[in-house]
């Protein structure tokens, strides 16, 4: 098990940074996407991989002569989402193509399986307003959540699950909290399968659609967009 500094320290490397903050998508991605992604080669990426593997930061799995990595577990996701809120500010855009990415992921976007940005902090509110989620002494599931989560969601936390069915995760960009643990994942994975978010290209913005829309006001009552 890697130190805090030792974890810091992994964290610490720009190339190494970028390549977990791209796996907050909560998918698996091949060395040679995230290589692409930070601008580096094949061989530097490897390298920087194994070394996030090596700290318990990421898992791999291969396929072929593919090698797949994605973030450990929640607890990593966490970890990266907290640490990045904490950074002074956000690298200025430098082209007209990351500023609408920028844009985008700011509105609406995944962290790791959770809903994130304005979206996902509209969604909390809504919860909270609703009295599905108290927020009196940290983030807790009401009674009345617990029946909303099953009929509106489908979703019955499994008794003995060692992910709590809620916690609070500090947004980035909003600088406020959105919802994480088994609720976040539950809402997140109801919205994709049924389309009321889907994703824009590669990377971790989602975009809320019509039906979403209607969904959302129909079931928290939150007005998005």
């Amino acid at each position: 098990m890697s130190s805090l500094s030792e974890t810091a320290a992994l964290l610490a490397d720009h190339t190494r940074a970028t390549f977990c903050q791209a796996l907050l998508d909560g998918r698996a991605w091949t060395a040679g996407e995230l290589a692409r992604s930070a601008g580096v080669s094949a061989s530097t990426a490897s390298e920087q991989l194994s070394r996030l593997v090596e700290g318990g930061l990421l898992t791999e799995e291969r396929q072929g002569r593919h090698r797949y990595v994605r973030l450990a577990g929640p607890e990593a996701a966490a970890l990266i989402e907290a640490i990045a809120s904490f950074a002074p500010s956000t690298p200025r855009p430098q082209n007209l193509r990351q500023s609408a990415q920028a844009g985008a992921e700011a509105r609406a976007r995944t962290c790791y399986d959770h809903l994130a940005g304005e979206l996902g902090v509209a969604l909390a509110d809504a919860m909270v307003s609703r009295g599905l989620v108290s927020d009196d002494a940290g983030p807790a599931v009401t009674p009345a959540g617990v029946t909303w989560l099953a009929d509106a969601l489908g979703y019955r936390h499994p008794a003995g699950a060692r992910r709590p069915l809620v916690r609070s995760c500090l947004d980035w960009t909003e600088r406020r909290s959105h919802l994480a643990g088994a609720v976040g994942a539950a809402l997140c994975a109801t919205a994709l399968e049924k389309q009321w978010v889907r994703r824009i290209g590669s990377g971790r913005a989602v975009k809320v659609t019509s039906a979403g829309a209607g969904a959302f006001r129909e079931l928290l009552g939150a007005e998005v967009t």
